[in-house]
């Protein structure tokens, strides 16, 4: 059951053997799981796991996981964004809090970003072959960009969350939250365990990530940032994720070409088309994998100009890489600043 229209994997779990002295003390026990989960894999660590942990844990990650595909998927029929977009209705709609949760935060970063992150883009992206709704890639033209644009706005969305339940303007909106819902799936499944007495936690979906505690002896989880190419994966350097969380967002790994251009998989909803800028990649480190999420999107569609600005503006920890005549040049903000060197070659 797909959630994503691709993940974009420029975040991976950076966990490496540690040779272990004979007078070291005995390494953390270290559970694991991993499965597939919103059109890519998850990955789940619990370092020095409670005695008490339930025996079922990983059938209520997965049970959990199902949950989240239930109210948020858009390639599941039945699932509660996938009931509202079908409806007509202009009245409230019943949903879960998680969902009107996740809505009003999408909402939220739309306001800051003036539109740039906008969860209603979905017609947009369907019409150029992005979205569940898949079709031969050819451009289209300016009348059918105008018509899908027509039913998009995040103006046109509203969120209520007592009782919870959204509202659409337009008869055709509909809501897409692939670009916020997957790190919402990491916060659940973190925030699962340590209800279930888990003090150290590493979760990994599609290379959205949040940690909680470390992996023991006081050695922090890490995730390592890639380097934006299509052919090779490449560590760019690691970075310790200490009860924070880490995404990426990119256009290196899902687009397609016609006549030697490139369009990507990132469509600015304030144009109707993708975006022409020449930012590869964005990584954000944030509170919760939620808000990482959205905002390495929405700063991925704002590109090199406009992005910068606006994480300073909201103390975003951010790393920025633009691909300029063969080189990465890197824009960092907050603590990723310390990674501010000359623009490095996209070739080994």
């Amino acid at each position: 059951m797909r959630l994503l229209i691709a993940a974009t994997l420029l975040i991976v779990g950076c966990e490496k053997p540690v040779a272990e002295d004979a007078a070291s003390p005995k390494p953390a026990e270290i559970l694991q799981v991993a499965g597939k989960t919103m059109g890519t894999r998850y990955e789940v660590k619990i370092a020095s796991p409670p005695s008490d942990l339930a025996s079922d844990w990983e059938l209520l990650i997965d049970r959990e996981l199902r949950r989240v595909n239930d109210q948020m998927s858009t390639y599941l029929s039945t699932s509660e964004l996938s009931r509202f977009n079908r409806s007509e209705s202009l009245d409230w709609f019943e949903v879960s809090p998680e969902t009107a949760m996740v809505v009003a935060a999408a909402l939220q970063i739309s306001e800051k970003t003036g539109g740039a992150f906008d969860v209603t883009v979905g017609p947009l992206v369907n019409l150029w072959s992005f979205g569940p709704q898949r079709h031969e890639k050819t451009l289209p033209s300016q009348a059918a960009i105008d018509e899908a644009a027509s039913a998009t706005g995040y103006q046109s969305l509203h969120v209520r969350t007592d009782p919870p339940a959204l509202r659409k303007d337009k008869a055709a909106l509909q809501v897409d939250l692939s670009s916020i819902a997957k790190g919402h799936g990491v916060d659940r499944i973190v925030d699962l365990l340590v209800g279930l007495g888990c003090d150290n936690v590493f979760v990994n979906i599609g290379g959205e990530i949040r940690a909680v505690g470390d992996k023991g002896k006081d050695r922090p989880w890490r995730a390592g940032v890639e380097r934006p190419d299509e052919a090779t994966t490449v560590l760019l350097f690691p970075v310790a994720v200490e009860n924070e969380a880490i995404a990426t967002s990119g256009d290196y790994r899902n687009f397609f070409e016609i006549d030697g251009k490139r369009y990507s998989h990132t469509i600015d909803p304030r144009t109707g088309r993708p975006v022409v800028h020449s930012m590869a990649s964005v990584s954000v480190v944030a509170a919760n994998c939620m808000l990482a999420d959205a905002w390495a999107t929405a700063l991925n569609v704002l590109g090199p100009e406009e992005g910068p600005p606006i994480a300073v503006a909201e103390s975003l920890d951010a790393y920025l890489l633009e691909r300029i005549d063969g080189q990465f040049r890197p824009h960092p903000t907050g603590r990723f600043e310390q990674w501010s060197k000359p623009p490095v070659t996209p070739q080994d």
